[in-house]
Formats: structure tokens, C-alpha cells, sequence
């Protein structure tokens, strides 16, 4: 009881008690110390271990920058590709139109020369008596429903009238076979069968005439023979005729 409260008691110091701000002020800054050696811990390691964060992020940059130019790149070059694709395409526009040109110049070149033949054995038989013969008779597929046909029509000797009639087409058709039997043939007569040709087949000419145009046919016929009729206005005989057979 006496060591306590004797002469010998040991001293007693007095200190005031540190309010909380202190106290959280205090913490926090040996927090942050704390984290702030530990951070400097773990980049020295980084380090040490061969791992540089800088290099890092400035190879990073580097390879952003890379792929975003190659990106600009690839753009200019899908936009070139384009330009050229475009271009591409109009050459081959430009020569299927010049095919077709050429095709109808051919065409119309073997025409005028038909027609230049024929001119001259007009000339050659402008004494001899008028005669009317189907000059030439073509016929081909326009469509797979359609057939073109092609008439030339010339009047030999010196005729001092025009000539009025028209001309009749006969088409010997093979039409496909069916499920119940064999394969088939058809007549179709024009303009009879299809009365929107009577104004393409009519005739009024002096010396010679090309009549052109198409008839319908079923889907799937195919033509294998045409015949063309010359008649005269109030006449019911043929002035004069041609067949053609297509094989």
C-alpha cells in the first residue's frame, strides 16, 4: 500500500488527449506513406525484373500511332480499289457498247451489201420483164418466245406502178414433248394468228421493199421451217414465194 502512494511511488505524467482530426490526419498520412513505399517497391521490382513500365506505355504509343496510320492507309487503298473497280467497270460497259456497235455495223455493212448486189441486178435487168421475187428470208431466235424475221422483196425490169399487197408467213413449229407422249408440231399462220403484224407485213414499194419484224411462238417451240407469200392487192394467187428450212 505504501509504494503507490509513498515518497516512492513512480511519476505520473499529464498529457492532453489528441482530438480525432489529429488522429485520422495521422493515419492517413501513414497510409499514404505506406502505399507510397509500397508503389515505390513494386516499380523498383518491376525494374529489377526486366518490366519498365515507361517503355511500356511509350512502345504502346508507338504501335497506337502505327495502327492508326496503317489504318489510314488500308482506307486510301480500299478507296483506290474502288476508283479502279469503278473503272473497271466502265471499260467493260464501254466495250460491250462497242461490241454491240460493231455487231450492228456488221450487220448493217452485209445489209448494204445485200442491198448493193441486188441494186445491181436491178440495173442489169432493168429491160427484161417485170418479176417479183423474195430476194432473200432470214429468220432467228430474238427471244425464247420470239422469232425475228427478215424479208427482202424486189421487182426486176422498169415498173412504172408501185406495188400494193402484203405478205403472208407460214411457221412450221417443233413443239417440246409432254409428259403423255412424243414431241409435237405446229402451224402458225401470219398474219392470221397474230393480226398485230398485218401493218409490219404490208407492201408498197416500186422497185424493192425489206419488211423486218418478230412473231410470238409457245415457250419452249423451236422454228424449223418459214415460208413467205407475196400476194397483190384483189389477188388471191402468190405473185411469188420462198421457203427457208432451219435444221
Amino acid at each position: 500500500m505504501r509504494h503507490p502512494f509513498s515518497i516512492s511511488a513512480p511519476r505520473m505524467r499529464v498529457r492532453s488527449d489528441p482530438g480525432w482530426a489529429w488522429r485520422i490526419g495521422i493515419l492517413a498520412f501513414l497510409a499514404a506513406l505506406v502505399g507510397g513505399m509500397w508503389w515505390w517497391g513494386y516499380d523498383f521490382g518491376q525494374l529489377f525484373s526486366g518490366f519498365n513500365r515507361s517503355e511500356m506505355k511509350d512502345r504502346i504509343t508507338a504501335l497506337e500511332t502505327e495502327n492508326a496510320k496503317l489504318r489510314d492507309e488500308a482506307a486510301g487503298a480500299r478507296s483506290h480499289f474502288a476508283g479502279l473497280e469503278s473503272d473497271i467497270a466502265i471499260t467493260r460497259g464501254a466495250q460491250a457498247s462497242l461490241a454491240h456497235q460493231n455487231a450492228d455495223l456488221a450487220q448493217e455493212n452485209a445489209s448494204m451489201k445485200e442491198e448493193l448486189a441486188f441494186l445491181q441486178k436491178l440495173v442489169s435487168d432493168s429491160s427484161k420483164q417485170a418479176a417479183m421475187t423474195v430476194q432473200a428470208l432470214t429468220a432467228d431466235p430474238e427471244a425464247p418466245d420470239r422469232w425475228r424475221y427478215g424479208i427482202l422483196l424486189v421487182r426486176g425490169g422498169n415498173p412504172r406502178d408501185e406495188f400494193e399487197g402484203h405478205v403472208t408467213l407460214q411457221a412450221t413449229l417443233a413443239l417440246p414433248a409432254s409428259d403423255a407422249g412424243a414431241a409435237r408440231t405446229a402451224t402458225v399462220e401470219l398474219p392470221a394468228d397474230q393480226p398485230d403484224l398485218a401493218a409490219p407485213l404490208a407492201l408498197k414499194f416500186k422497185y424493192y421493199q425489206r419488211v423486218e419484224g418478230s412473231f410470238r411462238v409457245p415457250p419452249g417451240a423451236r422454228l424449223t421451217a418459214l415460208t413467205a407469200r407475196v400476194l397483190e392487192k384483189g389477188t388471191a394467187a402468190p405473185r411469188a414465194t420462198r421457203s427457208l428450212t432451219i435444221p
